[in-house]
């Protein structure tokens, strides 16, 4: 399904677009990623809309079968990478878990903006994207997915997200037709 509206009050939610994570090996190039995400970050900023900048801290204490995130975290894991010039009105969600919702401030945060709607961007397309995008679908936001904002470490996994699961949870469309949207909103 192709982006057909924007609510009133949507809200932007960017995953993981941090130093530590992007500088981990096996991570694809993500110029066109990066330079979608900041668009879209200033674009919501000029409307007025929030602008939610995720970030992962570390890994949940659950085991897992695949190798963990480090425990000695370079002190700038956590930053945003600065293309997407974080800006003192953004909010900030700090997680441990893929989803950016499980014990966090978000979905308050959002219900005391009036958000009825998010566009989700970031890595990776099949963990912290499509968990955050599922667990705002199950929390009854609208949910779109700018997928040229997005990237996995595996093109297979990102294709299946973005064909198979993602439009199953809302729209799926391009930066530029969202921009559109935005633009059109007055």
């Amino acid at each position: 399904m192709a982006v057909t509206t924007l609510d009133p009050r949507t809200a932007l939610i960017v995953i993981d677009l941090q130093k530590g994570l992007l500088a981990m090996p096996g991570q694809p190039p993500l110029g066109g990623v990066v330079r979608n995400a900041a668009d879209l970050a200033a674009a919501f900023r000029r409307r007025g809309l929030p602008v939610v900048l995720v970030t992962v801290t570390g890994g949940a204490p659950g085991r897992t079968e695949q190798g963990r995130v480090p425990r000695d975290l370079p002190p700038d894991w956590t930053e945003l990478i600065p293309e997407l010039d974080a800006q003192p009105g953004d909010h900030r969600v700090a997680k441990r878990t893929w989803g950016a919702f499980p014990h966090t401030d978000l979905d308050a945060y959002l219900k005391d903006q009036g958000v009825t709607q998010v566009v989700v961007a970031g890595v990776s397309t099949s963990a912290g994207v499509e968990s955050t995008a599922r667990e705002a679908h199950a929390l009854g936001y609208h949910v779109t997915l700018a997928v040229d904002a997005m990237a996995d470490r595996e093109a297979e996994t990102h294709h299946h997200s973005v064909t198979r699961i993602f439009p199953r949870l809302g729209e799926t469309g391009a930066t530029a037709d969202i921009l559109s949207l935005l633009d059109g909103a007055s």
